[in-house]
């Protein structure tokens, strides 16, 4: 099953927390000194805040999934409409996952992925440089 999820830069946790558990009617499934995270059924969605990435707001938007099959599925249908930028086991928001980034005709970040593992540490930021100058470029016209 997939699950819709967000990402939100924030510059105060502890207020984003307790406004999102009011919103939610739920404590986060899991609370890091730097990271929060909901699973939620009702809405399916996946909804982390971090005091990491860039400016504070949305950051990226994306698509967690079950298995690699179903993230390589959604890969191969973006292919050739927009650019991919593949990470294999990439220890970021204290799990690791199977990803790619992609970026919708108006430049909205997208992160696909697979999370197989939690750990104990936030992990690396990633390489926004290179995420960006992927999903900047476009498949050749016709």
């Amino acid at each position: 099953m997939k699950t819709l999820h967000i990402h939100i830069k924030t510059e105060n946790l502890g207020a984003s927390v307790a406004f999102y558990e009011a919103l939610f009617g739920a404590a986060p499934t899991r609370l890091e000194k730097d990271y929060a995270k909901w699973l939620l059924d009702d809405p399916r969605a996946h909804i982390s805040l971090s005091t990491h990435c860039g400016k504070p707001g949305v950051d990226h938007v994306g698509v967690s999934v079950e298995s690699r099959d179903e993230l390589r599925e959604i890969a191969e249908r973006l292919n050739g409409i927009a650019a991919l930028t593949p990470e294999e086991a990439a220890n970021c928001c204290y799990a690791l996952s199977n990803k790619y980034w992609t970026a919708d005709p108006q430049g909205a970040r997208w992160e696909l992925f697979q999370t197989y593992a939690h750990t104990d540490s936030y992990g690396a930021e990633p390489d926004r440089a290179r995420l960006e100058a992927a999903a900047a470029e476009k498949p050749a016209c016709c």
